[in-house]
């Protein structure tokens, strides 16, 4: 991941201590409170972030999954109830194939979304007891 992420995502007190490399590593683990670290030290945890980390928060189904178009498990689940499926993947697709998508910036993962989105639209099917 990029300087660009961490900047856009710390809060403003927590960004002068970016350090000067410009690769970071992003802690997956839910329950770490570690969101950035390197070289195994960590260098920023989840209250130093301006927004909840989806990954970091399973519970808060009000934490983005995706940043760019704001898909969280509460609107997908939200959909999948109303309708009978989730269109979030393709809606997500299109966007990015349009050049709509800045996950280097927007996503505390510094990459793309869809593999977390893909999970959560799984998830919420399966627990809804729709077929896909």
């Amino acid at each position: 991941m990029a300087r660009i992420t961490l900047g856009a995502l710390l809060k403003p007190e927590a960004r002068p201590r970016i350090p000067a490399q410009e690769v970071f590593c992003f802690c997956k683990t839910a329950s770490c409170e570690v969101v950035y670290f390197c070289d195994g030290q960590a260098l920023f945890r989840k209250d130093d972030l301006a927004r909840p980390v989806g990954l970091k928060e399973p519970g808060d189904s009000t934490a983005p999954v995706c940043y760019c178009f704001g898909w969280t498990p509460q609107k997908i689940r939200a959909e999948i109830e109303a309708t009978g499926k989730s269109t979030a993947i393709e809606q997500i697709k299109a966007q990015v194939k349009a050049g709509n998508c800045y996950c280097e910036v927007t996503n505390p993962q510094g990459s793309c979304c869809l593999g977390n989105v893909a999970k959560t639209v799984q998830d919420a099917v399966a627990s809804s007891g729709t077929r896909s």
